[in-house]
């Protein structure tokens, strides 16, 4: 403000005689290498300064934020884990969990008898298997025999093949004597090739006259309760393949069997000093008579295979 004075009165001072403005001292007024100094000079000098500097957009200014915006609040409320969904017998009702539950039982404890009558039947004789022998033998035979002792294995080293014969009644009454049908070897060219036999061709003929000889003496007397039982059961695998191999076609009729083993020892490796005999050995059973429902049944089941 006082500059902006002093420059308006020096205006206004009076001019000299000769039209000149008169002299004095140099701070009198202003010289003219030096321009007056106004308000709005500095007001423009003010922009000026503020124009030179540069903006900084809004979005890279830096923003403050409060030291504890980004920690967790302890005591803020945690949601709850998600519960998980019942799977298996939990998420059946609870009337079937209890069926379930009785079921699984009833199978386990069955499961546990039948290992224990296993063990108890291939064991050695013992006190328990002297006096509930019967009840063992009941649960084991005929579907879970074992032909071998756990203590002793002893591997089969023969080959033993069961053939048959038979007397067939023909359409004119005339009674014939067929050849033996070596059953063995016919099981044995079934299984040939096949990467799937059955159990039947594989087990059913060893296992049936496995079972006779384990029942009867070497004058074929039965020996047990188990002897009828195993005699018929052999006898009925036998007319049952014969009527498979036509011993029965054009109305002829089995009368009788008679079965013979024939038993060959394994010769033993070339680095063994076991010596071992290679004749076969023939084990002859008398001739059974063959009744009708014998007849009539393997009828039945071959017409059925």
């Amino acid at each position: 403000m006082d500059a902006y004075d002093e420059g308006s009165k020096a205006r206004h001072l009076p001019d000299g005689p000769d039209g000149s403005l008169p002299e004095g001292p140099a701070s009198a007024g202003p010289t003219p290498d030096s321009t007056p100094s106004t308000g709005q000079e500095s007001i423009d000098q003010e922009s000026t300064d503020q124009e030179s500097v540069p903006q900084q957009p809004a979005s890279q200014a830096p923003t403050a934020q409060a030291p504890d915006a980004l920690a967790p609040d302890p005591q803020a409320p945690t949601a709850d884990p998600p519960v998980p969904t019942p799977t298996g017998i939990a998420s059946l009702p609870l009337r079937s969990q209890v069926v379930a539950a009785l079921a699984l039982a009833v199978v386990a404890v069955v499961a546990c008898v039948h290992l224990g009558m296993v063990f108890l039947h291939v064991a050695p004789s013992n006190t328990v298997t002297k006096q509930h022998g019967r009840a063992i033998d009941d649960w084991i035979y005929p579907e879970f025999e074992q032909n071998w002792k756990l203590f002793a294995p002893n591997p089969l080293q023969q080959n033993i093949d069961v053939q048959v014969r038979a007397q067939v009644r023909g359409a004119d009454g005339a009674i014939t004597e067929t050849g033996w049908y070596d059953l063995s070897a016919l099981d044995g060219a079934a299984i040939d090739g096949n990467l799937l036999p059955s159990h039947t061709q594989q087990n059913e003929l060893r296992r049936a006259w496995d079972f006779y000889i384990g029942t009867h003496d070497n004058e074929n007397r039965p020996v047990g309760l188990r002897g009828d039982l195993s005699q018929r059961y052999l006898r009925r695998i036998v007319v049952l393949r014969l009527d498979r191999e036509g011993a029965g076609d054009k109305g002829a009729v089995v009368e009788s069997v008679q079965i013979r083993s024939r038993t060959t020892n394994v010769p033993p490796p070339k680095w063994s000093e076991e010596k071992v005999s290679d004749t076969p050995v023939l084990r002859e059973l008398p001739w059974w008579t063959v009744p009708e429902e014998d007849v009539t049944d393997a009828r039945t089941e071959a017409s059925a295979g």
